[in-house]
């Protein structure tokens, strides 16, 4: 399986990225994924890698490349308990630093990067992410529904606030169909509820499915809250909704 490290122009300078594509000299659709709170890193290039074996050319960016290539901050093999607070805490201003408008003006650099390379068939992509980056792959899908066609996020956190700016307030936004695996106690029913109901009323595709046995976290094989379990139903979701969703050449 081919994989690159890229460079993507953005706004801001160049961010690096990860990319992963089939090698039979075919065009395939393209999927964009947003990382979690630690950022790229190798569990998520080898989720990257098996999930372009599927028959996806997969562009896996640095979300925090203002700071630096990744990782910006020292990142250990594994992010026990023991170190995760630590490593959170470095990692917090440069988090908060990443503005909505950064999101949405990488997003523009990433799909328009995505969308060009010779590798991927026309049509709109997907976006997928895991903890923050659903929040990420959401306002990337609002802010493009003409380029995006699928939106996954997995054990996703804050998709329901009182801000003006709250994820589900983006949904009214979408043209695509959506799938939301959440952890067990990662979010309280009502705000399934409510995030149910913004999905009904635009009459998207979608599913909200909380993954028996799991908690916050569970796809990351490097942390302590890994399923194996988890992980496999992530697989069977994300790929059911991309063979839906996505038009190949």
């Amino acid at each position: 399986m081919p994989t690159k490290t890229l460079r993507i122009p953005t706004t801001d300078g160049p961010a690096d990225a990860f990319a992963a594509f089939p090698d039979d000299g075919k065009r395939h659709p393209g999927v964009l994924m947003y990382s979690d709170a630690f950022g790229r890193r190798p569990v998520l290039e080898r989720m990257a890698t098996e999930l372009a074996g599927h028959g996806y050319y997969v562009l896996l960016p640095n979300l925090y490349h203002r700071h630096g290539p990744a990782p910006v901050t020292e990142l250990p093999e594994y992010i026990g308990e023991e170190v995760r607070p630590a490593v959170l805490a470095r990692l917090m201003p440069v988090l908060e630093a990443h503005t909505a408008d950064r999101v949405l003006s990488d997003a523009d650099a990433y799909l328009g990067f995505l969308t060009a390379q010779p590798e991927v068939c026309a049509g709109p992509v997907a976006v997928t992410g895991y903890c923050i980056g659903t929040l990420y792959a959401l306002n990337t899908a609002a802010a493009r529904p003409d380029a995006v066609a699928a939106v996954a996020g997995f054990h996703p956190g804050f998709v329901v606030t009182d801000a003006p700016d709250s994820p589900h307030r983006l949904i009214p936004g979408l043209a695509a169909e959506v799938h939301l695996g959440i952890a067990e106690g990662d979010v309280t029913p009502e705000i399934i509820g409510e995030l149910t109901r913004a999905l009904d009323a635009v009459g998207l595709g979608h599913t909200c499915e909380v993954y028996p046995g799991t908690v916050h976290g569970f796809t990351m094989a490097d942390t302590d809250a890994f399923s194996a379990a988890g992980l496999k139903i992530h697989w069977d979701r994300l790929l059911s909704l991309l063979d839906r969703a996505l038009a190949r050449d």
